[in-house]
């Protein structure tokens, strides 16, 4: 059974730090594109990054650009989502998803269609 389970969630205070964690069973995430996505209360899901299965080529959403770095440890089979200085605004449920048919482009931060799996989301709160 195909699987993705997300960790690392939880509350942090406004400009700390959490890493998120993306681990696969049933499959190898090294052959796949990988998402990290985030629905807020009220809002629609939206992407945040998205990193290559084949040359480790990340993008990220304007709003996260320099404070989030998408990873992955092939050995682990395993997608972290560091996330740094973090505002009240990021707090959400991400959520991981895999791609292993779409050609890699900027188009997967945001392109959810393309993705086949997803994890069933961590929870993550920034507050003081």
């Amino acid at each position: 059974q195909l699987q993705l389970v997300e960790s690392g969630g939880g509350l942090v205070q406004p400009g700390g730090s959490l890493r998120l964690s993306c681990a696969a069973s049933g499959f190898t995430l090294d052959d796949y594109t990988i998402g990290w996505f985030r629905q807020a209360p009220g809002k629609e899901r939206e992407g945040v990054s998205c990193i290559s299965d084949t040359d480790g080529r990340t993008y990220y959403t304007g709003s996260v650009k320099g404070r989030f770095t998408i990873s992955r440890d092939n050995a682990k089979n395993t997608v972290y989502l560091q996330m740094n200085s973090l505002k009240p605004e990021d707090t959400a449920v991400y959520y991981c998803a895999a791609d292993g048919i779409t050609t890699f482009s900027s188009m997967c931060v945001n392109r959810r269609t393309q993705y086949d799996y997803w994890g069933q989301g961590t929870q993550v709160t920034v507050s003081s």
